[in-house]
């Protein structure tokens, strides 16, 4: 028996999410009903774009009241039986403190992997994720504390070079940081590096005296 695909009408799928390049709140897709929903719950208006009419929150609203329209909104469509992906950053009814919690489930099971680990391979895998150039957590560290440092500059008023000393201990921080992340990955390289075995002790009874035995 053959079996034929079910029809899926993509453009029924309503997506809300920001764009990053002019920090709109957009909703692309679905049907005149949808558009109606949107509307009256969530305060969107119609724009022309090149493709057709989206649909997109006013222009200047606080964060908060984005999140709020766009989760009343997806929760509308939802209801009348839409099917809709909103962005978790506009999600109001998101965890609070989600991404803070999983960074410490994160930094908590790489301590318990380096406890528990039985191999220097294994403890290898855990430098990596540590010092690792792009994503390790040293480097994104370093790079929120780089940042920290030229943004209070600049609050500061100061010329590079003329930072109130707690400001340019912060900036040296950020070299400290870099060091010790090339020793981690020194010490990773190293850890890496296959065991060599034990020298084998000769077997019982075939040692050889040095000196022959007279008869």
């Amino acid at each position: 028996m053959n079996q034929t695909e079910p029809n899926f009408w993509v453009l029924e799928y309503v997506t809300i999410t920001k764009d990053s390049r002019t920090g709109l709140v957009v909703a692309i897709g679905g049907t005149k009903q949808a558009a109606d929903i949107l509307q009256r719950t969530g305060g969107f208006v119609t724009a022309p774009g090149p493709r057709g009419d989206y649909h997109r929150l006013p222009h200047g609203l606080p964060i908060e009241q984005q999140r709020l329209k766009a989760t009343g909104a997806s929760h509308a469509l939802l209801t009348a039986g839409h099917s809709v992906h909103l962005d978790p950053a506009l999600n109001m009814l998101a965890t609070p403190d989600g991404d803070r919690d999983a960074a410490l489930r994160y930094l908590t099971q790489l301590a318990e992997r380096a406890s528990a680990a039985e191999t220097s391979s294994a403890v290898a895998e855990v430098l990596t994720e540590v010092a690792a150039p792009v994503h390790g957590l040293l480097p994104l560290t370093r790079e929120v504390v780089a940042r920290a440092w030229i943004t209070a500059s600049n609050l500061q008023g100061a010329a590079p070079g003329e930072e109130p000393e707690p400001i340019a201990r912060l900036g040296s921080t950020t070299n400290s940081l870099s060091e010790a992340a090339r020793a981690m990955l020194h010490a990773r390289n190293h850890a890496a590096r296959p065991t060599q075995p034990p020298p084998t002790a000769p077997a019982p009874g075939r040692a050889q005296s040095p000196v022959s035995r007279r008869r």
